[in-house]
C-alpha cells in the first residue's frame, strides 16, 4: 500500500542511546507516517524496546533528534508526549492488577477531563472488546493474557492517541488470541490511529503492516515496503542476525 508522504508522524533523526557505557541504538532513523502501520523487527537485544522508550522519553537520547507530527520532543516529559498524542501498548501488558478493567480504562485518560468524551471512549473501547465489556467490575489481574493484552490496548486508546507504540503485544499469547490482538490493530488503523509496532512475529506482523525495519544490535540492517521485505531473502538473514 502506498501511504502519501504527509510529515511524519514520528521520526528518529540519527538516534543514539546508551545505558550507560553500552550504546543501545546506533544513529538509528525511523519514520512513521499518518494512517501507516510500521513494524520494526529484530531479535533479543537488538534495540527494539529500546527505540520504544526513546520514543516515549524514558531512555534518554545522546544523539541525534526525536520529533512527533513536526515537533521536536527529544527532551520532552512522557506526559508531554502523551498529551500530543502517543499512546503506549508496553511490554508484557502492564495493567494495574488490582484495579477492575474500568478502573484501569480511566487511568488511560488520566490526562483528559472531558468527561463526556470519556464516557464515549469507554463504550467504543468496549465495542472493540465485548470481552471487556462482560467483565467491567472483575480486577485485571484475573483477566487471561489476551484479555489483559486487549485491556492494554483499549486503556492506550483512553487518552485518544494520534499513534499508539505497541511493544511486543502478541507476546506468551495463544494462536486464537493472537490473530484477535492483528484484527484488532488493524481495526485501529480504520479508526485513523497510526501504529509503531515492535513485534517477534515477522511473517505476521508485515502481512498487515505498510512498511517496517529490521534492527541488529542497535542498527538498522534493512527497511522497506512490508510487501517487499516479506519476499526479501536478506530480511529473514538479519532478522536471524546472520547479516
Amino acid at each position: 500500500m502506498t501511504v502519501p508522504r504527509q510529515t511524519p508522524l514520528l521520526e528518529f533523526d540519527s538516534v543514539t542511546a546508551n545505558y550507560g557505557p553500552i550504546r543501545a541504538l546506533h544513529a538509528v532513523s525511523y519514520v512513521v507516517y499518518p494512517g501507516e502501520i510500521v513494524c520494526l523487527l529484530g531479535g533479543n537485544a537488538s534495540g527494539k524496546s529500546t527505540t520504544m522508550k526513546a520514543a516515549l522519553g524514558v531512555v534518554e537520547v545522546t544523539k541525534g533528534s526525536v520529533l512527533f507530527a513536526g515537533k521536536e520532543i527529544t527532551h520532552l516529559p512522557t506526559p508531554e508526549r502523551v498529551r500530543m498524542g502517543m499512546g503506549i501498548v508496553p511490554e508484557n501488558r502492564r495493567i494495574f492488577p488490582k484495579l477492575s478493567v474500568r478502573e484501569n480504562l480511566k487511568m488511560g485518560a488520566f490526562l483528559r477531563k472531558d468527561g463526556d468524551g470519556i464516557k464515549e471512549d469507554t463504550e467504543r473501547v468496549l465495542t472493540l472488546f465485548p470481552r471487556l465489556g462482560e467483565r467491567l467490575d472483575q480486577p485485571g489481574g484475573t483477566l487471561s493474557g489476551g484479555e489483559q493484552q486487549m485491556l492494554a490496548i483499549g486503556r492506550a486508546l483512553m487518552s485518544r492517541p494520534k499513534l499508539i507504540l505497541m511493544d511486543e503485544p502478541t507476546m506468551g499469547l495463544s494462536p486464537r488470541f493472537v490473530d484477535a490482538i492483528f484484527d484488532v490493530i488493524l481495526q485501529v488503523k480504520k479508526a485513523g490511529v497510526s501504529l509503531f509496532v515492535v513485534e517477534q512475529n515477522a511473517n505476521t506482523a508485515l502481512s498487515i503492516a505498510d512498511r517496517g525495519y529490521v534492527l541488529q544490535t542497535g542498527s538498522v540492517v534493512l527497511e522497506g515496503a512490508a510487501t517487499d521485505l516479506l519476499r526479501d531473502e536478506r530480511m529473514q538473514r538479519a532478522y536471524l542476525g546472520e547479516v
